[in-house]
């Protein structure tokens, strides 16, 4: 039987990829998004499903994978991978700013891990794997977008958090912290950039099902960083 991965964002530039990686491995993959879109890598392969919701919506979140375990029985992955970005330094990010990119890149991941980790406890087994970034560890990385560094740097306080509950059980949290991804939209944002030593959205693809494959089973208390060249 196919196992079951749970795909926040899958329609984003890093979901294409990953929802690929993973239909290629043989997973289920529960695709879950804001719009309408259905993501173009999954064409019409019957193990396939998408699902538009408010993932920044605690209720609706909670719902909705109620619902995905109540259908499927065991959710054996999550992968979850919604978040924005902005620039701006100190003197640039008011209370707004910070609430905006929070609930983006915090909240939306939180709304998603608290009762998944609930059911993985329970069904003894579980992988979940949350989306960092290099700004959020390096200070100097992260002085000119502080409210994306703060809010992502949550997202490393959250995993071990859920590790030290989890201890002593195959229930595990992982955070992938990557410099700049090679997506058309970062691409556009920094035309001038030189791409090949951006992180290549496969690249990250191919680590998230080795962290949650059988040979990355042994693996606890995990913080992958994925920098490439640049």
């Amino acid at each position: 039987m196919a196992k079951t991965v749970l795909i926040t964002g899958a329609n984003g530039g890093l979901g294409q990829a990953v929802v690929q990686a993973f239909l290629e491995a043989g997973y289920r993959v529960i695709a879950a998004n804001h719009s309408e879109n259905r993501n173009t890598a999954a064409g019409s392969n019957p193990l396939f499903e998408h699902h538009v919701v408010n993932l920044g919506d605690e209720s609706e979140t909670g719902d909705f994978i109620a619902t995905m375990i109540s259908k499927h029985q065991q959710l054996h992955a999550a992968l979850l991978l919604v978040g924005g970005f902005a620039m701006g330094d100190i003197a640039d990010t008011d209370g707004q700013a910070l609430q905006q990119l929070y609930s983006v890149n915090f909240e939306t991941a939180y709304f998603s891990a608290r009762p998944l980790f609930t059911h993985m406890q329970q069904q003894g087994y579980g992988r979940i794997v949350l989306i960092g970034a290099r700004p959020a560890l390096q200070a100097a990385a992260g002085k000119q977008a502080v409210a994306y560094a703060l809010s992502k740097s949550l997202l490393f306080t959250l995993a071990d958090l859920l590790n030290a509950t989890a201890k002593g059980t195959n229930v595990v949290t992982s955070v992938v912290a990557p410099s700049t991804i090679d997506t058309p939209a970062n691409r556009k944002s920094m035309p001038d950039a030189d791409f090949d030593k951006w992180v290549k959205t496969r690249e990250i693809a191919e680590l998230l099902a080795f962290i949650c494959s059988d040979e990355g089973n042994a693996l606890r208390d995990p913080v992958y960083k994925i920098y490439g060249q640049a």
